[in-house]
C-alpha cells in the first residue's frame, strides 16, 4: 500500500467557537523542527509522549502562552512526528497559530487526512479508521459503544475467521488442482465445495443480520407518519417527541411540509417525518405536499399509517396502505379515548400522549434485542456492501459447482470473495476509494 505524503499539515481539532480552551493539531516529518522557529523553548527530538510550555512567538511578539504535546512517531495516532496544541480558545488566537505555522512551510489538512495517515502508515486498518468517525458523529450511548468497539479491533475479528474459511477452501482445491496423485489429502468434490460454502455463508448472513442491527443503533431509522387529513399525525409527532414542534389544528390540510424530528427510543434514534395528509380531492398546493409525503415513504424504513380511529378504517385508508405498499408498516387506530375500539389494533390517543402500544410494536418491528447493543458488527454502507458482494461471489462459486463448471472458474469466484475479504480491512484498496471515505471526516481528524 502507498504510504502517505509526510509533508507537514495542520488544523483545528475543536469546534470553531469561542471557549476556555482550543486544540491545534500539527502533524508530519521535521515537525520539530518548525516548532524551534516560533517556539519560546527549544524543542528536541523526543523518544516517548512528552508536554512543553511556553510561548508560540511571531518573532519578537508572543501570539499565546501555550502547552505543548509532543508525539515521536512510534507513539502518536498518525505514525509521524506530532504536536498538538492547547491555547486560549480565542478563535483569533487559534487562527493567529495556523496562520503562522502556514507561513512556516505547513499546508492546512484536508478532510480526514490525519486519520488517513494513521491508515496509510500502518496505525489502524480501515474498519478502525471509519469507526473515528463513527465515534465523532454517535449521538447515543449506545452507538458511541459500539463504535469504540470497532475501534479497539472486535468489529476486524469479525472478518478474520471469514478470511480464514475462504483461504482454508481456496488452499483445499488448489491442493487437489496441483497435487492430484496424492490419496492421503482430502477430496475437494461437489459435496465438500458447496458444503464448505453454505457454512462460509451462514458466517456472513450472520453478519449481514448484525450489521443491520449495528446501523440502526448508530444511525438510527427513518419513520414516515403518514395518514389522511386530520388523523392525527402531527399530535402524534409531538407526543413522541414530547415536545409542540408541528402545528395542531382541526382544519384538514394544516401540514403542507414534511415536519422532521428525533425521538429516542431505548437507545435508538428515531427519525420521525410527519407528512402531509393523503386525500383524492387536494388542492395544488396541498398535492405538492401529498407528493413529498411519497417520498418520505420511499426514503423510510418503517411507516405509521394513523386512522381515526372514530371513523374506522375506509377506503382511502386502505387506498394510502396500498401506497405504502410492502414497506413495513404499522396501523395506529388513534383517537381511541374517544370510542370504543375491537379487534387486534394497536391503539393511541396522540392529543393524550398515550402512545405506549405504538412505541412497544416500533420496537418489535425494528427486531433489535438486547444483545445487539454489545455486540461488534460491520455496519456502515460500505462495509455492508462488501458482505452482500461476499455473498454473491459464494453463491456463483457454488451455482458453477453444482453445474459441473471448471475448477478454475469455481475457484476465480472464491478468490474474488477472499480479495473482499482484504478490502473489507482495508488491505488492498485503490487510493481513490480511500480518498472518497476520509472526505467525510471533519478537518482536524
Amino acid at each position: 500500500m502507498e504510504k502517505a505524503k509526510q509533508d507537514i499539515i495542520v488544523a483545528l481539532a475543536t469546534p470553531p467557537l469561542k471557549s476556555a480552551l482550543a486544540l491545534i493539531r500539527c502533524s508530519g516529518d521535521g515537525v520539530f523542527s518548525l516548532f524551534n522557529d516560533i517556539f519560546s523553548k527549544t524543542i528536541t527530538p523526543v523518544e516517548s509522549r512528552k508536554m512543553a510550555h511556553g510561548k508560540i512567538m511571531d518573532g519578537d511578539r508572543p501570539v499565546d502562552d501555550v502547552m505543548l504535546f509532543l508525539y515521536p512517531t512510534n507513539s502518536s495516532m498518525t505514525g509521524e512526528e506530532s504536536i498538538e496544541i492547547t491555547c486560549h480558545g480565542s478563535m483569533l488566537i487559534a487562527n493567529e497559530i495556523i496562520s503562522l505555522l502556514i507561513s512556516k512551510g505547513a499546508r492546512y489538512a484536508s478532510k480526514g487526512e490525519f486519520t488517513s495517515r494513521a491508515f496509510f502508515n500502518g496505525k489502524m486498518n480501515l474498519i478502525e479508521a471509519e469507526a473515528v468517525n463513527d465515534l465523532i458523529n454517535a449521538t447515543t450511548k449506545e452507538a458511541k459503544n459500539l463504535s469504540l468497539m470497532s475501534l479497539g479491533g472486535k468489529s476486524t475479528e469479525l472478518v478474520r475467521p471469514l478470511k480464514k474459511e475462504i483461504a482454508d477452501l481456496l488452499s483445499l482445491i488448489e491442493v487437489n488442482i496441483d497435487y492430484p496423485e496424492y490419496t492421503d489429502i482430502e477430496e475437494a468434490n461437489e459435496e465438500k465445495i458447496v458444503s464448505s460454502i453454505d457454512e462460509i455463508n451462514k458466517n456472513v448472513l450472520s453478519l449481514l443480520t448484525q450489521g443491520r442491527a449495528g446501523r440502526i443503533i448508530k444511525d438510527g431509522v427513518k419513520v414516515a407518519i403518514v395518514g389522511k387529513p386530520n388523523a392525527g399525525k402531527s399530535s402524534l409527532l409531538n407526543a413522541l417527541l414530547d415536545q409542540d414542534k408541528a402545528i395542531v389544528t382541526d382544519i384538514p390540510g394544516t401540514t403542507r411540509d414534511i415536519v422532521e424530528g428525533d425521538a429516542y427510543l431505548d437507545g435508538i434514534t428515531i427519525h420521525l417525518l410527519d407528512t402531509a395528509g393523503i386525500r383524492d380531492n387536494a388542492g395544488d398546493i396541498e398535492k405538492i405536499g401529498i407528493e413529498k409525503s411519497m417520498s418520505a415513504i420511499n426514503e423510510s424504513e418503517l411507516v405509521i399509517l394513523v386512522v381515526d380511529a372514530t371513523k374506522g378504517m375506509d377506503d382511502e385508508d386502505e387506498e394510502i396502505l396500498a401506497k405504502i405498499g410492502d414497506k413495513p408498516t404499522i396501523i395506529a387506530m388513534n383517537k381511541c379515548d374517544l370510542c370504543k375500539i375491537d379487534g387486534d389494533f394497536i391503539k393511541i390517543s396522540a392529543a393524550n400522549k398515550d402512545v405506549s402500544q405504538l412505541t412497544k410494536q416500533i420496537k418489535l418491528k425494528l427486531n433489535i434485542e438486547e444483545k445487539d447493543f454489545n455486540t461488534p458488527s460491520l455496519s456502515n454502507e460500505r462495509q455492508m456492501a462488501i458482505l452482500r458482494r461476499i455473498q454473491l461471489l459464494l453463491n456463483d462459486a457454488k451455482n458453477d459447482c453444482l453445474n459441473m463448471a471448471p475448477i478454475d472458474l469455481v475457484s476465480a469466484s472464491l478468490l474474488s470473495a477472499y480479495a473482499a475479504c482484504e478490502e473489507l480491512i482495508g488491505e488492498k484498496i485503490t487510493l481513490d476509494l480511500t480518498d472518497e471515505i476520509f472526505s467525510r471526516f471533519c478537518v482536524g481528524k
